[in-house]
């Protein structure tokens, strides 16, 4: 038993080394190229990636921080009016429906627009605003091919070592309209 332990110990600790946290870059980018790319081209999250675009086309960053601010707050708030108003939408239910579906895989996944603002997510995320962070703008401005994967990571609350994928969200005529982002249990690969 305790030979067990020890041995879980190091392969947990080398899970979280820089020099072995792209070890599973290769399944995660098959994974992103066929799975996550059949997600992303859902006509209903494009829909909605689309139209949240319309609306959010003028935003500029004073209101952009503004949003990502008021989001930030409600999430230790009572009073929640932008998140319940983003978890009760269409595309949050359809993403919420394939992390329940995935078995265990996906520990979360959203989806933002053009301006790196959320437009669903399984789950609540701790910002509104993702445009500043590495898996917008590594996939959204880079084509319709790009793929970010983020270093494998221990979760805290649920223990699990994860990392996040991220493509584009594209539109009919191929060009990015958005990025989708999904946590991926990487012991379940």
């Amino acid at each position: 038993m305790r030979n067990l332990l020890s041995v879980i110990a190091v392969t947990a600790a080398m899970l979280t080394t820089p020099a072995l946290a792209n070890d599973y870059a290769d399944q995660l980018t098959v994974l992103a190229k066929s799975k996550l790319q059949e997600i992303a081209h859902d006509a209903n999250l494009k829909a909605a990636v689309m139209a949240q675009n319309t609306k959010t086309s003028g935003y500029d960053q004073g209101k952009v921080d503004a949003l990502d601010k008021q989001w930030r707050a409600e999430v230790d708030a009572s009073d929640k009016p932008l998140i319940t108003e983003t978890l009760a939408n269409s595309t949050s239910a359809y993403l919420k429906k394939v992390q329940e579906a995935s078995g265990g895989l996906f520990t979360e996944i959203f989806a933002m627009d053009a301006k790196g603002l959320n437009v669903g997510q399984s789950s609540v995320t701790s910002d509104y605003w993702q445009g500043d962070e590495a898996k917008w703008q590594k996939t959204y401005s880079m084509g319709a091919d790009a793929v970010h994967i983020s270093d494998v990571e221990e979760d805290e609350s649920t223990q699990i070592f994860q990392s996040q994928v991220s493509i584009p969200v594209l539109g009919d005529d191929g060009k990015p309209i958005g990025a989708i982002t999904f946590g991926v249990n990487v012991e379940a690969l």
